[in-house]
């Protein structure tokens, strides 16, 4: 999808929710300020300086070391338990597996999925695999949080309990989070909404 004069700021601690229809931009949008994806014009700037225009190596480091990712599947590796799922990043900012595994389980407590540390992603109710995902997300200490529709595989229920706990944990944390979602409620949690709809901003009004 293309992006047509988006620009974006999110301040530090600040919950914003991109809200639009499906194919409206919002993930490209998404990767784009997270350094998965690079603009072919254009800038992103982190913290006063910018990220675009810097190397894989660069970004993926930048990536490791202040960002968090929820996605709408969790995107768990399954050959791992819950608790070497959350280690993850840790172990691979490279910390020792015993402390990295010991903080993993402190994050799955804090979050009430403690009971699947030791479980397998196919083994976990998608209410807890995505609780598991938000832990994982934030067990190194993100400055933001990328939540690309955090819900959507999820029914109501366990929907909501996701993300109450997302947005206890982040605001406890003082972490900004960026959320991509296509539901009013879901965006209702943010400070901030922001409407994107065929890849610009604002929306048309009654886009969605």
């Amino acid at each position: 999808m293309a992006l047509d004069g988006v620009d974006i700021e999110i301040g530090a601690g600040e919950v914003v929710a991109l809200l639009g229809p499906s194919g409206s931009g919002k993930s490209t949008l998404l990767h784009c300020l997270a350094g998965i994806l690079r603009p072919d014009s254009g800038q992103v700037h982190y913290r006063g300086v910018r990220v675009d225009d810097r190397s894989e190596e660069e970004r993926s480091r930048l990536r490791r070391a202040e960002f968090g990712f929820v996605f709408q599947f969790g995107s768990l590796v399954p050959e791992l338990t819950a608790t070497e799922n959350v280690a993850l990043p840790l172990r691979l900012g490279g910390a020792a597996k015993r402390p990295a595994e010991a903080r993993a389980r402190q994050w799955l407590e804090r979050l009430g999925v403690a009971d699947v540390a030791g479980k397998h992603p196919g083994e976990m109710s998608g209410g807890q695999g995505q609780r598991v995902a938000v832990a994982r997300a934030l067990v190194a200490g993100p400055r933001v949080v990328f939540a690309d529709e955090p819900t959507g595989a999820l029914d109501t229920l366990n929907g909501e309990l996701v993300m109450d706990e997302l947005m206890g944990a982040v605001r406890a944390e003082g972490a900004a989070i960026l959320l991509v979602t296509h539901e009013a409620r879901i965006a209702a949690y943010a400070d901030r909404v922001v409407g994107l709809c065929d890849g610009g901003i604002p929306a048309p009004a009654g886009a969605w």
